[in-house]
């Protein structure tokens, strides 16, 4: 008891008053800047990406292959944050740089991006670009890129891998086999449609009816169709322009020569084993015949 009868205010026993160990105040602080600069950093990441997306996604609402130059590739592809997947064509359209396999991998290629932007399944998880090598030679030069036409995958993470880039040798550049490849590296699958394409049949009916008014002015002699060595010659024709290698030109659609940019120097044969000009089954046809 206190003094006038007061009682006495005593700590409750095992509580002891809490305080801060001397000089942490200054960590809390740095520790509390931290955080708000992470935080920062973070939405700035965040609205860098979806300003990104959005450019993106206005590109191909007008068109469905978007070019690139040298700035918008490293701002797109190669610089973070990017949460999307792009297939870039590598090649040269120009027409100083007579790259026909270039325009007709350009013909398919359309085609399958068409066929993405155009479908149900469409989404801002893949896009379809391009770099010309006139527009963007300092992206060829850094990717160190000495062909066209090229095809690459750049995931959303990470640099692109060994089969990230189209075996375009190998396989063709069939709008179907390129879907095939995306599919197997983003696991997006995308039905390819193609425009009606009626030349195939009007030439067919055009072959059809010309036969058959020949073999009408000649009804009354058709010896010519027991012809045996007639026959014999058209079979060796076909034989030797299969052999020759004239239906891997049709299949897949190789350039008669090609041009070096560099030298200027024409080549009417091709280097590689896997791959083969149109003037170099013309060669091999007139010396088997």
């Amino acid at each position: 008891m206190g003094a006038a009868g007061a009682p006495s205010r005593r700590r409750p026993a095992g509580r002891r008053p809490w305080h801060l160990p001397a000089g942490s105040f200054p960590f809390l602080l740095l520790l509390l800047l931290l955080c708000i600069q992470l935080g920062g950093g973070q939405k700035k990441k965040e609205n860098l990406l979806a300003e990104k997306v959005e450019q993106l996604m206005e590109w191909s609402a007008r068109r469905s292959i978007f070019r690139l130059n040298g700035d918008k590739f490293r701002k797109f592809i190669k610089t973070p944050p990017r949460n999307y997947s792009m297939i870039v064509m590598f090649t040269a359209l120009q027409p100083q740089r007579q790259c026909s396999v270039c325009r007709q991998a350009n013909e398919e290629y359309q085609i399958l991006a068409n066929s993405w932007r155009y479908s149900s399944a469409f989404c801002n998880k893949l896009f379809f670009s391009m770099v010309d090598y006139d527009e963007g030679t300092d992206v060829f030069q850094q990717l160190n890129m000495n062909s066209a036409p090229t095809f690459m995958h750049f995931p959303p993470k990470g640099r692109p891998k060994r089969a990230d880039t189209f075996d375009l040798q190998r396989i063709g550049f069939a709008a179907e086999q390129l879907a095939k490849w995306i599919a197997d590296r983003t696991d997006v699958h995308i039905r390819v449609f193609r425009p009606p394409n009626y030349s195939g049949t009007i030439a067919l009916a055009l072959l059809v009816s010309l036969v058959g008014g020949l073999l009408y002015l000649r009804r009354n002699n058709l010896e010519f169709i027991y012809n045996k060595t007639g026959w014999a010659m058209v079979s060796l024709c076909i034989v030797f322009a299969m052999t020759s290698g004239q239906m891997w030109n049709h299949i897949r659609g190789p350039p008669y020569a090609h041009k070096n940019p560099h030298n200027g120097q024409v080549s009417y044969i091709h280097g590689s084993s896997q791959a083969q000009f149109v003037a170099e089954s013309h060669i091999i046809l007139v010396l088997r015949s």
